[in-house]
């Protein structure tokens, strides 16, 4: 299975303009310069990384849970994805994913069981296994 996104960039870096496109159809928007290193509106590049890594450990978290017969009422992510620089560029230096989860009858031992579990096994996180720090803070609510 393969998914697909799409991306075109016009002009150069500082003036340009670019546009993402899921291949869903699920998003479509613009994204530049100043959405990306400043406080410009639009999409950018690393806040698409968050979501997907907040989607896939929301998911897997909730599957986790079920799968040892707790079923999660709700498992909200979010990530706050940190831009850095070194001598060869720009990268992501950190990536910060809090998780709060509302799950009947599961006590906080166990959640954190799993959100251990998930942490080996989500999907985007082990292909974001390049960046140097992920953190994962968890709440059983």
């Amino acid at each position: 299975m393969a998914r697909q996104a799409e991306a075109e960039w016009n002009g150069d870096l500082k003036g340009g303009r670019g546009r993402v496109k899921l291949g869903s159809g699920a998003y479509e928007g613009q994204y530049s310069f100043t959405s990306r290193f400043e406080s410009g509106s639009g999409a950018n590049p690393e806040e698409l990384v968050g979501a997907a890594l907040a989607g896939c450990y929301s998911m897997a978290l909730a599957n986790s849970l079920a799968q040892a017969g707790f079923i999660a009422t709700s498992v909200h992510s979010s990530a706050a994805v940190h831009l850095g620089k070194d001598d060869t560029g720009f990268l992501i230096t950190l990536i910060e994913l809090t998780v709060r989860a509302a799950v009947p009858n599961v006590d906080a031992a166990v959640f954190q069981q799993h959100v251990e579990k998930t942490n080996v096994g989500c999907i985007i996180k082990r292909a974001l296994a390049a960046v140097p720090t992920v953190t994962v803070k968890a709440t059983l609510i």
